[in-house]
């Protein structure tokens, strides 16, 4: 043994001192193997844990063997620093692989006698439970120190009772298996502990239950999770708990990590900051290299207020580790590529010292010693001549952290919106009538405010003059006024809202700015405030399908089937979220209208094909499988069910408002039964699966409805079944479809379902479409469907004569273009079979041209009518108004396409358009 190397150590730590009088001989023996001089794997220090306790069953004697290798492993890890053999990440990761391991076994060995006595805890969903270990603060993050207390949380996934004789709950079951795993650990005996354990972080704090479920725990942080267990949970990490550990811990990121930028964290941060000042003046702690001003607890802080603030958008800054996240801080470019070297280098000195300190005793303590013998101990392991130099080296390191933390959580300067809020008034008194000033009167003096806690009022007082100064700044003030007020009084009481929306003036001019050109937006904010959390967090580029699919899968992962309002309010919410995303890249970015489009198509058939998996598995659930025409067992990855996408989703032509046209069609054994205990016919399968599917879409809930759906397009319309097999469908469209059928089986796709019946859908439409017809026949019927629909449906004469005209439905509007695309399909797709091909107007157009049965000329004058028309009702759908606009401003369009009208469709017309 290194006799100079010994001498250090011993010169360090007391507690050695005491280790080695106790433990020569094995202390000798692991010495002899190298075991001071080389960094321990995980999975060594795993082996010396199970090598000490192997085929240990005393329990006595379990905790003696695991508090002598604690001992040997102090040792080492004293010698190891003492003597500048590791460093800070190395120690401190082996310290945390060694408590991991220990709370590992001592799990193991708790749960057979309980076990024994009670039987396994078995869940609601048919599952053994495990004890779920998560680590908090340091462990969690794989930083402990020589002498960490570790913090733990002990939870549970599914409440249920045990199945041996002397049956108890899921949740006392856990509550015993932890009582047992602490005091396995913490105990003190006559060879000592193994960890300090300390629970105080779980939900409640001392006095609530040991342990806590899945459910239970979502709840808590929903609904009373506080500031300062946010920045708790940045660092939570399991230790036990496989799969469902995982998917609990996944939980906990939305509570801390918000999607949007949080800037209430920097408020949160200034009151934590007060606070702490204050407890380290009451205890006179300046002193404490951890609580100290400018000691290890301000590096935390300076990294976790990145990490709150950020933490949401910026993924990489989800890291536990303070100089993992300090070293993104500067990639990512929120912190100087120099400060991050200074408190790198500052956070490393003090977590040294702080292991010196704690090497002296094998105490829990960051505070300088102030005798003269420990002082000149710690000296000799740091390597400092005198008591004052390294005062001064430290001080040097404090006044850096100091600098950085004051200069990021400074105290908030005063508003001079705020100050100079007079000025504001008397501008926004300028461009209000007497309505609009009567009801900004009323809200203030009104009874809801008078109910709000005083922070909220503060809140709002702050928020309201840099709403004022961005709707002074808007195009329309008065309006953009009016349309926030009710948003702003469902959010007042979430004011997180109100402090975003103050930091990031951004956000709040974008938001003025949909204000004054939507309504339906401003609506939709009110209605559904959660829907905030999106829009602030928007980057207004359009949402792409597979992030859609990936989005909704994994809100729905941990959704029970059996828990049909959470799966509504998810498919609600989703739905919702992303055309108000759609309707912000629509509005401030501009988007094109055909993007747009196939945006808003993309989420409803999302939407559509995730319900019909959710639909057709609650029904498999409750009555088994059926079986498909051919004798195959159907499953979720073998549906034989199929959704046609009719009208405008058919025709990738959603709009804001948009319904969805949809046709059921199957491909089961109508007179097979599904092989579950309650079995029911193929046919009535397939019913159920439809009706189900309807019900999730189309159930009013306080969060609204997915789609309004139409099924009258099916096979006999309303007097027809909900669902119709693909041979059915088949022999109606051959024989008993009208004219109007194919025309609407122009606009159709399938849109979800069984691969395979989409393709032969597919080609049955195809086939369909491109029989021969007598284009006189399809002229004559085409004429027919239209003039019905103008007479019910278009501008009366009088309002003609008032110079209205209705986008849509009036002559030159945009079913005329619709109908020609449609009669182009019938009369010409027998000998012209590609134009069978797309079901939407502008390739139907362009196909038309390409075959020569339109003029390129003809098309693109169609197109681009459709196109400028269609984009007017998208603005109008946003703004709430009617499809009426002024005729005179669609003259020259609505010439053309009845010019068009008239040659191809009716010949007798007359074009005349005032």
């Amino acid at each position: 043994m290194n006799v100079e190397q010994l001498q250090k150590t011993l010169r360090a730590s007391q507690y050695a001192e005491q280790v080695l009088g106790i433990h020569r001989n094995l202390i000798e023996q692991d010495y002899a193997v190298d075991q001071f001089l080389i960094p321990l794997s995980t999975e060594q220090i795993q082996a010396f844990v199970q090598a000490a306790l192997n085929n240990i069953t005393n329990e006595n004697a379990w905790m003696r063997e695991m508090r002598i290798l604690r001992a040997r492993l102090m040792f080492r890890w004293i010698w190891q620093d003492a003597n500048a053999l590791t460093d800070v990440v190395t120690l401190t990761r082996e310290l945390s692989d060694f408590a991991d391991a220990s709370i590992c076994v001592a799990k193991a060995f708790a749960y057979q006698p309980l076990a024994a006595k009670h039987g396994e805890p078995m869940g609601y969903n048919g599952k053994v439970q495990d004890l779920i270990v998560i680590a908090m603060g340091k462990l969690g993050a794989q930083e402990l120190n020589l002498s960490s207390d570790i913090d733990l949380i002990f939870a549970f996934d599914e409440q249920g009772e045990t199945n041996g004789r002397k049956c108890i709950d899921v949740q006392q079951f856990c509550i015993l298996w932890g009582q047992k795993l602490i005091y396995l650990l913490d105990h003190m005996t006559a060879d000592g502990f193994v960890f300090r354990v300390d629970m105080r972080l779980r939900p409640w704090g001392d006095g609530s239950a040991l342990a806590i479920s899945h459910a239970a725990l979502e709840k808590y942080l929903s609904q009373h999770g506080r500031e300062w267990e946010r920045y708790a949970w940045i660092k939570a990490r399991i230790v036990t708990g496989g799969k469902e550990g995982a998917e609990l811990l996944g939980m906990t990121r939305p509570f801390v990590f918000r999607k949007y930028v949080d800037y209430t964290a920097f408020e949160a941060m200034r009151e934590m900051k007060a606070m702490i000042e204050r407890e380290v003046q009451r205890r006179n702690i300046e002193d404490d290299i951890k609580l100290g001003a400018g000691g290890i607890r301000e590096v935390e802080f300076i990294v976790q207020v990145f990490q709150l603030i950020y933490g949401g958008s910026k993924l990489e800054l989800q890291d536990r580790q303070c100089l993992v996240n300090l070293h993104h801080l500067g990639e990512v470019g929120l912190l100087d590529p120099n400060v991050v070297l200074e408190l790198e280098d500052a956070y490393l000195f003090l977590r040294r010292v702080e292991h010196a300190i704690q090497a002296l005793n094998d105490q829990q303590t960051q505070s300088l010693p102030h005798e003269e013998e420990p002082r000149q101990r710690m000296l000799d392991t740091l390597g400092y001549a005198s008591w004052d130099a390294f005062l001064h080296v430290l001080n040097e390191k404090r006044a850096k952290v100091i600098y950085q933390f004051e200069h990021l959580i400074k105290e908030k300067e005063p508003d001079p919106l705020v100050e100079s809020f007079t000025q504001l008034e008397k501008q926004l008194n300028d461009v209000l009538d007497e309505n609009a000033k009567n009801l900004v009167h009323e809200f203030w003096y009104g009874h809801a405010l008078k109910k709000l806690p005083a922070k909220a009022v503060q809140r709002l007082k702050t928020f309201w003059p840099h709403l004022v100064e961005a709707v002074i700044q808007s195009d329309n003030p008065q309006v953009a006024l009016l349309r926030l007020m009710p948003l702003v009084e469902s959010v007042m009481r979430r004011t997180v809202y109100l402090v975003m929306l103050i930091e990031s003036k951004g956000a709040l001019q974008r938001l003025v700015k949909m204000a004054t050109v939507s309504p339906w937006i401003c609506e939709e904010l009110t209605h559904y405030p959660v829907l905030l959390d999106e829009f602030l967090s928007m980057d207004f580029e359009l949402p792409r399908r597979q992030d859609l699919e990936d989005s909704l899968r994994q809100q729905l992962l941990r959704i029970e089937l059996d828990d049909v309002e959470d799966l509504m309010r998810v498919l609600r919410l989703f739905k919702k979220s992303n055309v108000l995303a759609v309707a912000a890249s629509d509005v401030l970015a501009e988007s094109p209208l055909m993007k747009v489009s196939d945006a808003l198509t993309d989420i409803a058939e999302v939407s559509v094909s995730t319900t019909l998996n959710l639909a057709y598995q609650m029904t498999a659930k409750k009555h088994g499988y059926p079986l498909d025409v051919e004798g195959q067992r159907c499953s979720i990855d073998h549906l034989a069910f199929a959704v046609v996408g009719y009208g405008k989703v058919g025709g990738i032509e959603l709009g804001y408002g948009s319904d969805l046209d949809l046709v059921f069609i199957h491909y089961m054994d109508e007179q097979a039964d599904t092989d579950g205990l309650k079995s029911i016919s193929g046919f009535e399968f397939a019913m159920r699966v439809a009706q189900k599917f309807m019900s999730l879409m189309t159930t009013q809930t306080l969060d609204g409805r997915v789609y309004e759906i139409d099924t009258r397009l099916r096979p006999s319309g309303e007097a027809g079944v909900l669902v119709t097999s693909l041979k059915a469908f088949e022999q109606y469209q051959l024989k008993n479809a009208w004219v109007w059928e194919h025309q609407a089986l122009v606009r159709a796709r399938s849109i979800a379902g069984e691969p395979s019946l989409r393709d032969k859908f597919e080609a049955l439409r195809c086939r369909i479409l491109t029989q021969p017809r007598d284009e006189e026949n399809v002229r004559t019927e085409v004429l027919k469907m239209r003039q019905k629909m103008k007479d019910h449906l278009g501008s009366s004469k009088e309002q003609q004569k008032d110079g209205i005209f209705h986008l849509k439905q009036d002559a030159g509007g945009i079913v005329d273009i619709e109908f020609m695309a449609q009669y182009a399909v019938l009369a010409w797709s027998g000998s012209h079979p590609d134009l069978a091909h797309y079901s939407d107007n502008v390739r139907i157009l362009e196909d038309a041209a390409k075959a020569s049965c339109l003029s390129s000329d003809d098309a693109t004058a169609l197109i681009q009518a459709y196109l400028s028309e269609r984009a007017e009702s998208h603005r109008l759908a946003l703004a709430n108004q009617s499809m009426q606009v002024n005729a005179a401003d669609w003259r020259d369009t609505r010439v053309i396409v009845c010019k068009l009208w008239q040659r191809l469709i009716d010949p007798s017309s007359i074009v005349s358009i005032g």
